[in-house]
């Protein structure tokens, strides 16, 4: 299976970096061979009574680590372990470091290529920061700066969009790699619904962190229509924002 593959070529690659550490795989309720096949590796399986998500699956994995600095990567051969030197070279200069899906061999699905791009620039109109890779399941970052966020991920598939804009958002340092993404072994859980949820998260960080970014846009667009009734939604929004971006600044300051 293809656990077994990656989890050999992980070891590899930390063996030859330098690093102490340790693998944790999180097996979230399967009725497959996950947990035994991840336990013949000789790694740490941690087993979820039963299926909780991908979000709670990576935080019971952080929370079961000893060391500070968290890797996490999925188990369907996407991600190429060779990839995981670059990452580390970067941990002393940022709380992330991202392995950002733009290399030179990258298989994504066409048909998810637009939603995709349109989700990136609705948070880069938040974060204003470039994102080249809004949620890569390949990142190593800070324990302490993932727990400064630890209740606003959802139990979904969204801890990595939740993680990347809580920290840029903040003003926390964050970094990316090129990497290639290798096709999928396996079926996707990923569906079409899924880009409106990635919407609506995106809408309620930016009320959360930076409010006048989306309200302030709001309210010029709402100017646009040049009728008597444009002058008070815009003033109404423009208000609101302002009121929003009190409560945002204390959000801002539990960054680590």
């Amino acid at each position: 299976m293809a656990i077994a593959r990656q989890l050999h070529d992980i070891v590899e690659a930390m063996d030859g970096s330098g690093w102490a550490f340790e693998i944790i795989v999180v097996d979230d309720g399967s009725t497959d061979a996950t947990a035994s096949l991840a336990g013949s590796c000789g790694v740490q399986v941690l087993r979820l009574e039963r299926h909780r998500g991908y979000g709670e699956a990576l935080k019971a994995g952080i929370q079961a680590a000893a060391y500070d600095r968290i890797l996490i990567s999925d188990a369907d051969g996407s991600y190429p372990a060779s990839a995981i030197p670059g990452l580390l070279a970067l941990a002393s200069s940022a709380c992330m470091v991202v392995g950002a899906r733009i290399g030179a061999n990258v298989h994504t699905p066409l048909v998810r290529r637009p939603a995709k791009w349109l989700l990136r620039q609705y948070a880069m109109l938040v974060a204003l920061r470039p994102i080249p890779d809004l949620n890569s399941g390949l990142r190593l970052f800070d324990k302490s700066a993932a727990l400064a966020f630890w209740d606003l991920y959802p139990p979904g598939f969204s801890f990595t969009t939740t993680i990347t804009l809580a920290m840029l958002a903040t003003g926390l340092e964050v970094r990316y790699v090129k990497i290639d993404y290798h096709r999928r072994l396996g079926e996707s859980k990923i569906r079409a619904a899924d880009f409106f949820r990635m919407l609506w998260l995106i809408t309620k960080l930016a009320i959360r962190f930076r409010p006048l970014r989306l309200l302030v846009p709001a309210a010029l667009a709402a100017l646009l229509p040049a009728r008597p009734w444009a002058v008070f939604a815009a003033a109404t929004l423009l208000a609101a924002g302002l009121l929003l971006e009190r409560r945002a600044r204390i959000a801002r300051r539990v960054a680590p």
